[in-house]
């Protein structure tokens, strides 16, 4: 797939990325490489794999959803700059 000068300056535009003449016209060969390289890809029959989410097939342990405050509350307050019992002082912000 050939990317040409006006789509590279559209994907700049879009990235926020700012691209002079000789990069725009580098990067249209870069881009249309990687597209080529991509549907490349496309021509692997991978109608026989089977889908995974690690290399090694395993499941993962499982908790009880319980919620529950930790137990750690007044461990968690001693890193408070102030605090009021068990809760967090903070400044004012809206008037």
């Amino acid at each position: 797939m050939q990317v040409d000068e006006a789509t590279v300056r559209r994907i700049a535009r879009l990235a926020r990325i700012k691209v002079t003449d000789q990069e725009a016209r580098a990067l249209e060969k870069e881009l249309s490489g990687i597209l080529d390289w991509v549907k490349q890809l496309d021509e692997v029959d991978t109608g026989s794999v089977e889908p995974m989410t690690r290399v090694v097939a395993m499941t993962l342990r499982k908790r009880a959803d319980v919620v529950t405050d930790g137990d750690m509350a007044d461990q968690i307050i001693k890193n408070a700059p102030a605090s009021e019992g068990t809760f967090f002082v903070v400044p004012k912000v809206v008037e």
